[in-house]
């Protein structure tokens, strides 16, 4: 597995990726959909991969589903040019099916070290395949969502991918519009970030049920690529 641990910017890994062909999906995209905003963005919204409309564009969450992201945060203060956002994977799954885990492991090292240059206060892992890589567990978003967890020095908030919203209607709009306030809340200081000593991290936000507790979130930097400790 690849490690760019000495790569210095941004721009020096986009023009890496645009050259990677390390999994199939490299066939069929038509451009490499590596990240847009500010690289020195306070949040980064981590989401799953490219649709059609990204791919045409080569700027992540450009379609329907990315207008509501926009959207939601916007109602919180959060501007897109603001944030960093990304995804899992950075090519385009054909048929916007799913992507496959030897893709996702492909494109591993790229999400590692932009999370580390950019080095966000949150980050926003935005669908079941963002959350469970980041917070390398099999427990679904659904459990997940609704807190702040403490991230080594940073906050993950966990929350629905917007296409999910288009699908399942103002319910699932509203636990996004919840989750993104806690973004807020961090932001204004209302949740503060002490890291983990040791220690298990302590979510904010809504009481989970007793068989929801938290699970362990590694650091990245101690981890193959947010993989298994």
């Amino acid at each position: 597995m690849k490690d760019f641990a000495t790569v210095g910017t941004l721009d020096e890994l986009e023009i890496i990726a645009s050259g990677c062909t390390d999994c199939a999906l490299h066939e069929g995209r038509t451009n490499v959909v590596f990240a847009s905003g500010d690289t020195r963005a306070t949040v980064m919204v981590v989401g799953e991969g490219p649709g059609q409309h990204e791919d045409e564009q080569g700027v992540p969450f450009v379609g329907r589903s990315g207008q509501l992201l926009v959207s939601l945060l916007a109602e919180q203060g959060i501007d897109r040019e603001d944030t960093y956002i990304a995804n899992v994977v950075k090519c385009r799954p054909p048929g916007n099916r799913d992507p496959k885990p030897e893709e996702i492991d492909a494109c591993k090292p790229y999400l590692r070290r932009q999370i580390q240059l950019v080095d966000p206060t949150v980050v926003v892992s935005v669908g079941n395949f963002s959350t469970k890589l980041l917070m390398n567990t099999t427990v679904g978003i659904t459990r997940l969502r609704g807190q702040a967890y403490e991230w080594w020095g940073r906050h993950l908030v966990p929350t629905f991918h917007p296409a999910a919203a288009l699908r399942g209607g103002q319910r699932v709009a509203d636990d996004m519009r919840t989750d993104i306030a806690l973004v807020r809340a961090i932001l204004d200081g209302r949740i503060g970030v002490d890291p983990p000593e040791g220690g298990e991290e302590r979510p904010h936000g809504r009481d989970p049920a007793p068989e929801e507790s938290a699970p362990h979130v590694p650091d990245p930097d101690q981890l193959d690529l947010f993989g298994s400790a």
